[in-house]
């Protein structure tokens, strides 16, 4: 379970320091080549024992904190590897498409037609997304329940049976990731939010596009976090990113 992990964390050069850290209402941050987003866990342990330590950690060492059962040190950790891997020139090389304040547009409304009569699963509530059941046969697993979602555990039953599958990047931290991955092989699936990284080598576990964010304002997306800002208010200074497979 943990390769996926390792094999991020392997693209992390060895000689990066973290220049800043910030826990904020909704978004954990770390800056180093870039600022890089998490988003801060409702839930788990509030204690973090990194504090006072991470600025001029190395980012490798802060990233391996993804890790970890804290959730709130892992945020932090998944905030350094997005530190890293969702800089502009990386993504540039990619295969990608990047989405300014206008059009506003999400993951669910691209994929629409896509999916329009077919089995969706979403983990992870995404605000909204009820508006999708009039198209699909939607189902939506959620830890924190809303009316009309399934507990979490009934992923082992309802991803098998999917043709779409829309999986929060947070599945990170809490590290349900691999195994959500695992029971929807015959599924397209949707790595979605700012805190998905933007790494290609998620397509080889199965991930079919990473819709995710990259900072092209720093200044205004630290005063954002700092200010308990929420992911709609990142635009335009953090534009939403798509990179397919192939």
């Amino acid at each position: 379970m943990w390769k996926l992990y390792d094999d991020l964390l392997a693209l992390i050069p060895a000689d990066l320091r973290v220049e800043e850290c910030l826990i904020g209402l909704y978004w954990t941050l770390v800056r180093s080549e870039t600022i890089g987003l998490a988003m801060t866990p409702l839930e788990g342990s509030r204690t973090v024992t990194l504090s006072g330590k991470m600025a001029g950690m190395p980012v490798r060492e802060l990233a391996e904190y993804v890790k970890s059962w804290n959730l709130h040190e892992a945020a932090l950790g998944l905030a350094a590897l997005n530190s890293v891997l969702n800089i502009r020139g990386r993504v540039e090389k990619l295969r990608y498409r990047l989405w300014d304040d206008s059009p506003k547009i999400g993951a669910f409304d691209y994929f629409q037609e896509s999916f329009r009569g077919k089995k969706v699963a979403a983990i992870g509530h995404l605000p909204g997304v009820e508006r999708f059941a009039d198209c699909c046969q939607l189902s939506v697993l959620e830890r924190r329940l809303q009316p009309g979602d399934y507990p979490d555990p009934a992923c082992e039953y309802l991803l098998p049976e999917q043709d779409f599958v829309f999986i929060t990047a947070t599945s990170l931290e809490n590290k349900t990731l691999p195994r959500l991955l695992e029971l929807c092989p015959q599924a397209f699936t949707v790595v979605w939010g700012p805190s998905t990284p933007l790494a290609p080598l998620l397509f080889d576990y199965g991930v079919d596009v990473l819709w995710g964010t990259m900072v092209v304002e720093p200044g205004m997306v630290r005063n954002l976090v700092g200010e308990g800002g929420m992911a709609v208010d990142f635009k335009p200074y953090a534009p939403s990113v798509m990179i397919t497979r192939g």
